[in-house]
């Protein structure tokens, strides 16, 4: 089984597969002074040619750290933002539809509980782990009924399976 080292979030790194910003504790611009401040237009999610978004939550129990499915949507880039922990997440680049899944290139970064990451239509990913043996909530953003309608998920066979190396 291949082995993959987890990185740490960095923009040049992450650049391929989206774009992230701590919102939490935001470090950008910004209109008005404490007591109200307002951090405006740190990060765009690409819906495809919908003008709705919609909002759910992923929930991760503590596991094995295996990558042993993954998916991508076509046609829409995915918001996720961890609200109560820090989360593993792995993405590969996009490729064609009708190409395999890029084992070879999926890489795996530490994701700060509040920092919001977007990722590019296509990119590969699936459920982040969780890293402290406690459950994870990230609030999703997609177009609605996106999963119903343009999520390609895929089971890794055991040979392709991946482990995470933190």
């Amino acid at each position: 089984m291949r082995t993959v080292q987890v990185k740490d979030l960095q923009v040049e790194a992450f650049l391929p597969f989206g774009f992230y910003a701590n919102m939490i504790d935001p470090d950008t611009e910004k209109i008005g002074a404490p007591p109200i401040e307002f951090f405006r237009d740190m990060l765009q999610l690409e819906l495809g040619n919908t003008g709705r978004v919609s909002f759910g939550v992923c929930r991760v129990e503590p596991r094995e750290l295996i990558i042993d499915a993954t998916e991508y949507h076509s046609t829409s880039g995915e918001g996720i933002l961890p609200l109560d922990n820090d989360v593993l997440m792995y993405v590969a680049p996009a490729t064609p539809p009708d190409e395999q899944v890029p084992l070879e290139k999926i890489e795996v970064f530490r994701v700060p509980q509040g920092t919001l990451v977007v990722l590019r239509p296509g990119v590969w990913h699936h459920g982040p782990f969780t890293t402290n043996g406690k459950p994870a909530n990230m609030l999703i953003a997609l177009p609605e009924r996106l999963y119903a309608n343009d999520c390609h998920v895929f089971k890794l066979e055991e040979q392709d399976q991946i482990k995470i190396d933190v």
